[in-house]
C-alpha cells in the first residue's frame, strides 16, 4: 500500500503535466501486466490469473495505440470495433483503474471544476476529468448507446463537442419487435460507414462473422460455468468480478476472452464442492472497501457467486447475419427496457445458482439502480431469499462510508450463518 500511495501522490503532483501522468500510468500497467505474465497467484485458478493479465492488457492497449482507439461505454457493440482492429477504451473500466491508482479524486474534481454537475455518476466524472485534463489520448471515434445509463449520451456528446471527435449514439428501442430489429440494424450499418470514414479502415464482414462465432463459443462456456457454480467453490475477488464485467461486454468475442472461458471450463471439475455461504451481487461490485475485501476476497466462508451484469445476455447468435445478431443482442439484453425484465432475469439466474443471499449495490449516481431496487426486493422477499441493499460509490472512495457498510454487511452475514 505504501508503494501505491507513493505512486498516487506522484500522479496527483503532476496532474497538470498529462503526458507525464500518462507515462506513469502506462508504466504501472506494464509492470502489472509483466507481473501477471511471469508469476502466478496460487490462491486462484490459472484461468483467473489469466483474467488478471488480459484485464490489464485491455486497458493498456488503447492508451498506447492512440491512433487505433475509440472511446465506448459498457453497452456499445464493440464486436464491430474488434472486427476493424480498433482498441476500445471503456469509460467504466478506465474510471475503475483510476480508483485502483488512488487518484480518481483529482479527476472527479477536475470535471466538477470544469462545470460538470456533482450529481453525475462518478464513473463518468472520473472519465470526463481525465479527458479534459489531457490524460487520455484523443481517439478516432466514440460510440455510446441509450441502454441502461442515462448519463451515456450526454457524457459522450459533451466530449465529442469538446475534443471535436466524431461520435455515434445508438438509440436502442425499449420493446422487442421485427421493426425494432430493423431500426437498430440500420443504425449499426450507418455507424460502420462513419467508422470507416473516421479511421480510413474498411469493415471485413467475414471477420465480424468470426467474432460472432467466437462469441457463441464463449456463451456456451459461460453457461457451463453457471451450472457448475451451483455446487462448486471457486476462490475469487471483487476485482476479478469487475474484470469479468469488462471482458463480457467491451471485449466479448475476442480471442483472449474465449481463452479465459475455455480455461475456466476446463478447470471446473477440479474445483471442490462449496461449503460456504454464497452471495450473488446485483449491479456494480465496489472492489476497494476494506470490509468487503476482508469478507469476500479468496474466502471459503463467504463466496461471491457472480454479478448479474455478467450474465445479461447468453443466447446463441446468428453469425451469418452479424448486424441483425448484434441488434437482437442489444434489444434483448436484460438491462434494456422496463426494470421488471431485469428482475425476471435475476430470478432466473437465482434459480440456476441457488445463492444463500443477494446484495444489491446502489451505486451513487445510478438512478435506475436505486429506483428499481424495491421491485427486486419484493420479488426476493416472496421467495424467502435474504436481501441486502448497500449504498456507496464504486468510482469515488470519498463517497464510501466504511463503518456503515461494515455494520450492515456483518449483520447480513450473521443472518446467513444462522
Amino acid at each position: 500500500m505504501d508503494l501505491v500511495d507513493t505512486y498516487a501522490r506522484r500522479i496527483k503532483k503532476n496532474v497538470d503535466d498529462p503526458e507525464m501522468v500518462r507515462k506513469l500510468i502506462i508504466l504501472g500497467l506494464k509492470a502489472e501486466h509483466a507481473y501477471f505474465s511471469l508469476f502466478r497467484d496460487k490462491q486462484v485458478p490459472r484461468s483467473f490469473n489469466y483474467l488478471n493479465k488480459i484485464g490489464v492488457e485491455f486497458i493498456l492497449n488503447p492508451l498506447i495505440y492512440r491512433d487505433q482507439s475509440a472511446w465506448v461505454n459498457l453497452f456499445a457493440p464493440t464486436e464491430i470495433l474488434h472486427a476493424m482492429d480498433i482498441y476500445p477504451l471503456c469509460i467504466e473500466a478506465l474510471s475503475s483503474f483510476l480508483v485502483g491508482f488512488h487518484c480518481e479524486d483529482v479527476y472527479v474534481d477536475y470535471a466538477q471544476r470544469s462545470g460538470i454537475s456533482d450529481t453525475l455518476c462518478s464513473y463518468h466524472k472520473g472519465f470526463i476529468g481525465a479527458a479534459l485534463a489531457g490524460l487520455l489520448p484523443k481517439p478516432k471515434f466514440m460510440i455510446t448507446s441509450s441502454m441502461l445509463c442515462d448519463a451515456n449520451i450526454s457524457t459522450f456528446r459533451y466530449l465529442s463537442w469538446y475534443h471535436h471527435i466524431p461520435m455515434y449514439s445508438i438509440d436502442v428501442p425499449l420493446e422487442y419487435s421485427q421493426q425494432s430489429i430493423s431500426y437498430l440494424e440500420k443504425q449499426l450499418r450507418e455507424m460502420v460507414k462513419m467508422l470507416e470514414e473516421a479511421t480510413g479502415k474498411k469493415m471485413d464482414e467475414d471477420k465480424l462473422k468470426d467474432i460472432i462465432k467466437r462469441e457463441n463459443k464463449i456463451h456456451a462456456h459461460m453457461n457451463r460455468y453457471i451450472d457448475a457454480l451451483r455446487y462448486k467453490c471457486h476462490p475469487t475477488t471483487l476485482t476479478l468480478e469487475m474484470y469479468m464485467l469488462f471482458i463480457n461486454h467491451t471485449f466479448m468475442g475476442t480471442q483472449p476472452t474465449l481463452n479465459f472461458y475455455e480455461m475456466l471450463a476446463n478447470e471446473l471439475n477440479s474445483f471442490p464442492h462449496s461449503r460456504a455461504k454464497r452471495v450473488f451481487w446485483v449491479h456494480i461490485v465496489p472492489f476497494y472497501p476494506n470490509s468487503l475485501k476482508q469478507y469476500f476476497n479468496y474466502s471459503h466462508k463467504y463466496e461471491i457467486l457472480g454479478l448479474d451484469l455478467n450474465f445479461d445476455y447468453l443466447e446463441k447468435m446468428d453469425y451469418e447475419n452479424p448486424y441483425r445478431a448484434l441488434a437482437r443482442k442489444m434489444l434483448l439484453n436484460n438491462n434494456n427496457g422496463p426494470y421488471q425484465r431485469k428482475v425476471d432475469s435475476i430470478m432466473s439466474i437465482v434459480d440456476r445458482l441457488q445463492p444463500d443471499g443477494i446484495i444489491h449495490f446502489c451505486q451513487w449516481g445510478c438512478k435506475q439502480s436505486v429506483g428499481g431496487m424495491m421491485l427486486l426486493k419484493k420479488a426476493l422477499d416472496e421467495r424467502g431469499i435474504p436481501f441486502l441493499a448497500l449504498d456507496g460509490d464504486g468510482a469515488d472512495r470519498r463517497n464510501h462510508h466504511e463503518g456503515q457498510i461494515k455494520t450492515r454487511l456483518e449483520a447480513f452475514l450473521e443472518m446467513l450463518d444462522k
